[in-house]
């Protein structure tokens, strides 16, 4: 049982907030970013064919999406024009507006705000943001709080999180 640190109620082991008063359980659910080994990322990713797809010119109008490679699951970006990308954690004040969480981003070494992907123009760029594994693109690692121009077909990996960039111009 844990006692709530508010109200003094008793909880389940495992509950991560008072059902009496809605307060976090302080010291329940304490995730932090490990490392995982990455020394391998490249010997992978170039099983992954990128050469089959179009070329695509980027518009203002051009829609980007993410395809979680292990997963097959693509999900669409709203039209805004920057997005940061990671996991929620419990006590974090800040949270990006990509959560991976459900998508094993613990698990693969995704920090809590990993990278930033920007929509400038007729560019979209990706920038790592000193995540504790690294985000690399098409195999190579990226340098922090640098930014790189994405292309249609590029492959990025959050740790060791898989996504494809895909572009779409509107018809």
């Amino acid at each position: 049982m844990i006692l709530c640190p508010s109200c003094q109620h008793k909880e389940l082991t495992g509950a991560m907030f008072c059902s009496e008063c809605g307060a976090p359980l302080v010291g329940t659910y304490n995730l932090i970013t490990q490392s995982i080994h990455t020394d391998q990322m490249g010997s992978s990713i170039h099983d992954i064919p990128t050469n089959h797809l179009p070329p695509i010119n980027v518009t203002t109008n051009t829609q980007v999406s993410l395809h979680l490679l292990e997963k097959g699951q693509i999900l669409p970006l709203a039209d805004l024009t920057e997005f940061t990308l990671g996991r929620i954690s419990e006590g974090q004040p800040i949270m990006p507006d990509v959560d991976l969480s459900m998508y094993q981003a613990y698990a693969s070494g995704v920090s809590r705000l990993h990278a930033v992907l920007k929509r400038e123009g007729h560019r979209v760029a990706i920038m790592d943001l000193g995540s504790a594994n690294g985000t690399y693109v098409n195999g190579k690692r990226m340098t922090a709080n640098s930014e790189l121009t994405l292309s249609h077909g590029d492959v990025i990996s959050l740790g060791k999180l898989k996504i494809q960039i895909l572009f779409k111009n509107p018809a």
